[in-house]
This record gives structure tokens, sequence and C-alpha cells, in this order.
């Protein structure tokens, strides 16, 4: 594949939060620069969705596809190293209240992951913490990272024990939400 290049590689052409996927946040050789990245097309030799784009409207964003939904977002039910389970929810959004306004979200989502990879990862939690940030909404993890710079931090508690509060916090919400935060394999 030629390259490709989007202005906004954190938001995919099929919907995918790149800024929020694990391999984004990886250091060296196998680290994804989000869709349309500087060298995309070495890392991601033959997209499928780039391809059949090329084919239709040639859109930013499939959702703006004449052909949309098409069998790709009604059928999805498997995860890769990023969830699925938000693309149609976010393209809705991004459709209603402009996708401005969405990657506004997105770039917030982005900071709150950041925040907790830096601070509070051991090595074991990145997985878990890009679900946890790309499924929960906006107010519930500001609500969460309040929580976390507030009370948790100051504890004098071990770093790992803080780490299980913050892993139990961003779980309670999940389930009260009815949120899995588990890939679909």
């Amino acid at each position: 594949m030629e390259q490709y290049y989007r202005e906004y590689p954190l938001f995919s052409l099929c919907g995918l939060n790149c800024g929020l996927c694990p391999r984004y946040h990886t250091q060296g050789e196998s680290k994804c620069p989000g869709c349309g990245g500087e060298d995309f097309n070495k890392k991601h030799p033959s997209c499928a969705v780039i391809n059949c784009n090329k084919k239709h409207d040639n859109v930013h964003f499939c959702y703006l596809c004449s052909s949309y939904p098409c069998g790709k977002y009604l059928s999805n039910d498997k995860d890769s190293f990023i969830t699925y389970k938000n693309v149609t929810k976010d393209f809705n959004f991004a459709q209603k209240e402009g996708v401005n306004n969405y990657i506004k979200i997105l770039n917030e989502k982005i900071i709150i992951l950041e925040f907790l990879l830096n601070n509070y990862n051991d090595g074991r939690r990145k997985n878990f913490y890009c679900l946890a940030v790309n499924l929960l909404n906006l107010e519930d993890l500001i609500d969460i990272v309040d929580e976390i710079k507030n009370n948790i931090s100051r504890q004098e508690i071990k770093h790992n024990e803080k780490i299980n509060l913050i892993i139990d916090l961003l779980t309670k919400k999940a389930d009260k939400r009815k949120i899995e935060l588990k890939l679909r394999k």
C-alpha cells in the first residue's frame, strides 16, 4: 500500500480510537503510529478498510460512506489490540455532534490514559488501562482521576496497593455501567 496519511491519526478511518490503543503507547519497533500516521503503510501494508474506502467514497471516516453501515460494522464481534465495542457509538456521536467535538473528548481521554500509564503502571496494566479509558465515559474517568489525585495518591501505602485501588475504582465504575472490561477474542 502506498503512503496513507490522515491529519488526525488517533481516530481511525474505521472508528478505532488509535490514541487509546496499547500499540500506540508502545516504545520501539512495534509502536503503531495511528491510522495514517507516519510510516503507517510500513506497519499496516494492506489495511482492508483503507482499500475498501479507496474503492468506494474515499471519505475521512467510514460513517460518511454511502455504504455505511456495511457488513464490517454489522458483524463486528471480535477485538484485536484495541476494542471495537464503542465504534458505532463513537461514530454516531461524531456524526451527530461533529467530529471535532468527538476528537476533543478523545484527546481528553488520551491525557487521562497517559496519566495512568505514566504514574500507575506496574508493567502489567497498560492493556487494562487502555481498555477502561476507551470504554468508560469521560465524566466517569474525570471522577476517577479526581479520586486518584485527591485521595489515593496521598495515601501512605505501597505503590502496588495504589494501583490495586485504581483498578478497583475502574472495575466498579464499569460494573455499575454494565461495561465488561475485557477484549472479545
